[in-house]
């Protein structure tokens, strides 16, 4: 006998029962430490919302598996986020629900990650034509194109014993670069440096 797979069509009516339990969400309210009190009332409403979102996201994975070269009747988890990255109001579900990808790809950017934080730069000459002067000017410059102002104790240099200051990123930068940015400058102090220092008293 052949499994129903027909959907089950949302209601229209307004029954006053959620589909979703009402004390599993109030119980997900309670967890959050900004909301100290929730009525009954506030619980069913974001309970309603919620269902209507979640069907708003199972009809846009819907549409976007029956755009495929062969349609299929049942939603996939890349039908789920083709659907988040094809439509601007589901932007904040694409770290949520990212794209896949393959193992290739994974280890591919994994060895332009580590390139990075080597201190190389990814292209055929980066690595020759980029001198450490160049890779300290890229890391002075700010995101709009002018030099950073360093003021220490008066004077212009960029680092203090052997540390150097990391800027401040923008709002639109990546907090990543920051990270692999002090990485490297972490990593060419530790070079810099005479060797090993004897802590023995």
């Amino acid at each position: 006998m052949p499994y129903n797979t027909t959907a089950i069509p949302p209601r229209k009516e307004v029954t006053g029962q959620t589909q979703l339990p009402l004390t599993r969400v109030k119980k997900i309210i309670a967890v959050d430490p900004d909301v100290n009190v929730c009525s009954n009332n506030a619980a069913f409403v974001i309970t309603l919302a919620t269902e209507m979102f979640i069907q708003h996201l199972a009809s846009e994975a819907q549409n976007m598996a029956k755009m495929e070269r062969k349609p299929r009747r049942n939603i996939q988890y890349k039908d789920l986020a083709s659907a988040v990255s094809h439509h601007d109001n589901l932007e904040f579900l694409e770290d949520i629900i990212p794209k896949t990808s393959t193992y290739k790809q994974v280890k591919s950017q994994a060895a332009v990650t580590r390139a990075k934080l080597k201190g190389e730069k990814s292209g055929p000459a980066g690595a020759a034509a980029a001198g450490p002067a160049d890779e300290e000017e890229d890391l002075a410059a700010m995101p709009n194109g002018k030099k950073q102002k360093s003021i220490m104790n008066g004077a212009g240099g960029n680092s203090t014993n052997g540390f150097s200051r990391s800027r401040v990123l923008s709002v639109d930068e990546d907090p990543n670069a920051q990270l692999e940015m002090e990485m490297r400058q972490a990593h060419r102090s530790r070079q810099s440096q005479d060797g090993d220092v004897d802590m023995t008293g």
